[in-house]
């Protein structure tokens, strides 16, 4: 079977597509088919060792997929072979066949597109668990996302209208903030790219203001960070919660604190890989919630561009060039 593979630090170029033994499930795994691969901004970082876990090489990036269970080993019994599944794991989903915890695969209803289910666990989970569990987002409140055209970002802006949240969307064009009016957001920000000085942080600061309103935004969804961090949380409300999603602009960014003190907000991680190790059970509710929400209608994945595993560098390059909106899927026959 093939699959592509990070033999050496470095970017997408570095990527190669090899001939590789085809795996077998051992007690409590199962073997997929392969049929999508949802690409997302860590599997932009783990091949050039910027990410939280550096796997040993050599590995395939690729943190979720959808396909088909082709066999199970010893003491599974919550799938069999010819079952639907999604499923998110660490790396390792672009190859034609992966092992997996069985614990780790959901099975997906039939009128579930295979590029839709490989789009949805990593981008709906996170902001799910980001709305719900940690900023406890409440009907009625504003919410300013950053990077709303994103996965994450869109993500987020349909979960927080499906929960009656007034929905802000921050976008670097207006192509994005449109996309994300389309998408459910009340209102949108351009702005643009950084980096910002001084007097264009206090500019941008001063947008993020006006489009939230004199109250400012209750909560904030960061997945950005860099240059942009500081003038949205000088938006936050009395009594804000500021979500630190991740960095998809470049820098981390170093928050004043006398912010946190003055606006008397919460600055809020968000680390949902870590959360769904720690915590199992509330992964598998979360993920028949956002299931229910699909079979509703009320979200559903924007896959903007489909890849072949042929081209997976590229489709790894394109979301790492930031021109990417909704998700970028490979495909595998």
């Amino acid at each position: 079977m093939k699959a592509l593979l990070s033999k050496v630090v470095g970017g997408p170029d570095t990527l190669v597509l090899e001939d590789i033994p085809s795996p077998v499930a051992g007690p409590g795994q199962a073997v997929i088919s392969v049929k999508a691969v949802g690409i997302n901004f860590p599997d932009v970082l783990i091949i050039e060792d910027k990410y939280q876990f550096k796997p040993p090489r050599p590995f395939a990036p690729g943190g979720e997929l959808s396909g088909v269970v082709k066999s199970v080993g010893e003491g599974v019994t919550n799938v069999k072979p010819g079952d639907r599944i999604l499923a998110q794991m660490g790396n390792g989903a672009l190859a034609e066949e992966v092992v997996v915890p069985a614990n780790r695969l959901t099975t997906i209803p039939d009128a579930m597109p295979f590029d839709e289910a490989a789009a949805f666990l990593m981008t709906y989970g996170t902001s799910f668990h980001a709305l719900v569990d940690r900023a406890k987002l409440k009907a009625g409140e504003t919410l300013l996302v950053l990077g709303a055209a994103g996965g994450v970002g869109l993500a987020a802006v349909e979960l927080a209208k499906a929960m009656g949240a007034r929905v802000i969307a921050g976008c670097s064009t207006q192509e994005k903030v449109d996309l994300a009016i389309a998408r459910g957001a009340d209102a949108g920000v351009v702005y643009g790219r950084g980096p910002f000085d001084r007097d264009g942080q206090k500019a941008l600061a001063e947008k993020f203001k006006e489009a939230c309103g004199p109250n400012g935004a209750d909560v904030i969804y960061d997945a950005i960070g860099d240059a942009y961090a500081e003038p949205a949380l000088r938006s936050i409300a009395w009594e804000g919660r500021y979500l630190v999603v991740g960095f998809a602009a470049g820098d981390i960014p170093k928050i004043p604190l006398n912010l946190a003190l003055l606006k008397g907000c919460d600055i809020v991680g968000v680390f949902w890989g870590a959360w769904t190790a720690k915590n199992p059970d509330k992964f598998q509710e979360s993920i028949r919630d956002l299931l229910d929400l699909y079979a509703q209608g009320k979200v559903k994945p924007y896959v903007s561009e489909h890849f072949p595993l042929t081209r997976g560098a590229e489709a790894i390059a394109h979301l790492g060039s930031r021109k990417a909106m909704g998700k970028v899927v490979v495909t595998i026959d």
